[in-house]
């Protein structure tokens, strides 16, 4: 099941290439993706028995983000080969008139998402910390030519800062993990491994100055990957300028799955009994992410930019969650689902907004209510649920996890994380507001350049349902898989 998780978009990747119609591609894309989730299905009903020392296995935390993965790249593709239909008759309006059109082969395009798809299962199944270096690093060479796509001078500057930031980050991480392999060496030298299982099992054995110099590096290099303050340079640029698709899955899943390489060390110290150092850590740097996101977005003119930096922001709460643990790591999770499927759904409803209003600026795009009725409307339903407002889910997560912080009496913790979501409310809740009833460009002479479609709006609309669904009610497997997971890494259920 594992192998025909991971090797199925590999596969599909490879015939994508060789394929010659792109009609019959992007329908290789919405069948891989439904597959994958059809075995995802099938694994979270009945999960495998995996050897203890097997290197790869989906434990409870690992199907959570493979789900998360999952579902997101499915409602992904379906919008994916709807856009990509569009920018192709596109550009073949702007060949015959002799306007300069330029993308990355659409052959390319395809065979990296669904390479991207497949180091995302790996990630999420990965149960050795080298195995899952490399499959975090096959994620960013997979999406830098995604972030490239349109081929533009702001898209390439995006796309090299993010490979060279990324690299300086998985190379700190490299780092991490040989000094966990001394930290975990017997005093001869020898024994030293990055297998997960044992190093939780022998972490009274394991060595605290070499653990904490090691937590240290992993949590600066795939902090990295996952945009926290301040190593977050990458993130605004990349996810403005990519294609609105690739915007939803780095926002919904590829920050997720360095957040998962995070959650795995702080575990290992837990057992080796730092769990305060590294929670510590990881408080500091999530209120230090959470305040600076919440800084900038107040007068966000670019609204893909605004996405990003609320992005930054939710993995502070990520990081200041798991950094509380106990309930707040249960909050932590479900968060992660929550975060992704709303943040998916904005990100493909900016990409019907860049369509219609051939803009990213929020000045030029108003009366997107009248113009665009059900983008308009998800998209105020969405700065409800991206702001953690009842009754979408992410207001249960991060109210779980201010429970907590205040439960553990920590209570300037939860007043800094409470001060910099009420600023993120104000700020975002101006701008969609604008957006969606404020006056239209143009002096009342404008005109869309795109109507929407079903096509365009049913995903965003399916994934902005699933939060609010989760906000009403948890399925039992869900909230056990959460629990566990909770457990696992070093909290408890609520």
């Amino acid at each position: 099941m594992i192998a025909a998780l991971i090797l199925l978009p590999i596969g599909a990747a490879v015939v994508a290439l060789l394929m010659e119609s792109d009609v019959r591609r992007r329908r290789l894309l919405v069948g891989t993706a439904a597959a994958h989730l059809g075995l995802t299905a099938l694994y979270w009903c009945n999960p495998p028995t995996v050897a203890a020392d097997a290197w790869l296995g989906f434990d409870s935390a690992g199907r959570i983000f493979l789900g998360i993965s999952s579902v997101l790249f499915l409602a992904v593709a379906f919008y994916g080969a709807y856009r990509l239909g569009r920018e192709q008759r596109g550009r073949q309006a702007e060949v015959d008139t002799g306007m300069p059109f330029i993308n990355a082969p659409e052959a390319v395009y395809t065979a990296c998402l669904l390479l991207f798809l497949a180091m995302m299962t790996l990630v999420a199944a990965s149960r050795h910390l080298g195995v899952l270096w490399v499959a975090l690093e096959a994620t960013t060479l997979t999406t830098a030519p995604l972030i490239y796509f349109h081929r533009q001078p702001r898209s390439l500057e995006a796309t090299w800062k993010y490979l060279l930031v990324c690299s300086v980050g998985i190379a700190l991480a490299l780092l991490g993990n040989f000094l966990l392999v001394v930290a975990s060496a017997h005093a001869d030298g020898s024994g030293g491994t990055l297998v997960i299982r044992e190093l939780v099992a022998r972490g009274a054995e394991l060595r605290a100055p070499w653990m904490k110099a090691a937590f240290v590096f992993l949590l600066v290099g795939y902090g990295t990957k996952m945009g926290l303050v301040p190593m977050h340079t990458w993130l605004p640029d990349a996810h403005s300028e990519a294609p609105s698709l690739v915007s939803a899955l780095l926002s919904g899943a590829l920050l997720n799955c360095a957040f998962l390489g995070i959650l795995r060390t702080h575990s290992i110290c837990a057992a080796a009994g730092i769990g305060d150092f590294s929670g510590n850590l990881l408080i500091v740097f999530g209120l230090i992410s959470m305040v600076f996101a919440a800084a900038f977005l107040v007068n966000q003119a670019d609204y893909k930019r605004m996405l990003a930096y609320s992005s930054i922001e939710h993995m502070g709460l990520l990081a200041l969650g798991a950094g509380l643990g106990g309930a707040a790591l249960y909050g932590a999770l479900l968060h992660a689902v929550n975060h992704s499927l709303v943040k998916a759904a904005l990100f493909m409803v900016a990409g019907n907004f860049v369509a219609a209003y051939r803009t990213k600026l929020v000045g030029q795009t108003g009366r997107a209510l009248h113009w665009l009725p059900v983008s308009g409307g998800l998209w105020l339903l969405g700065v409800f649920a991206i702001t953690g407002s009842p009754p979408f889910g992410t207001f249960v997560s991060e109210f779980t996890m201010l429970r907590a912080a205040f439960a553990q009496g920590r209570e300037w913790v939860a007043v800094v994380a409470l001060v910099a979501l009420g600023v993120a409310f104000i700020g975002m809740t101006r701008t969609f507001l604008c957006m969606a009833l404020g006056p239209e460009p143009g002096g009342g002479k404008f005109e869309i350049a795109e109507k929407e479609q079903r096509a365009a709006v049913i995903p965003a609309l399916v994934l902005m349902g699933m939060s609010l669904w989760l906000g009403l009610w948890i399925p039992g497997k869900l909230h056990q898989a959460l629990a566990h997971a909770a457990r696992l890494l070093g909290g408890r259920g609520p």
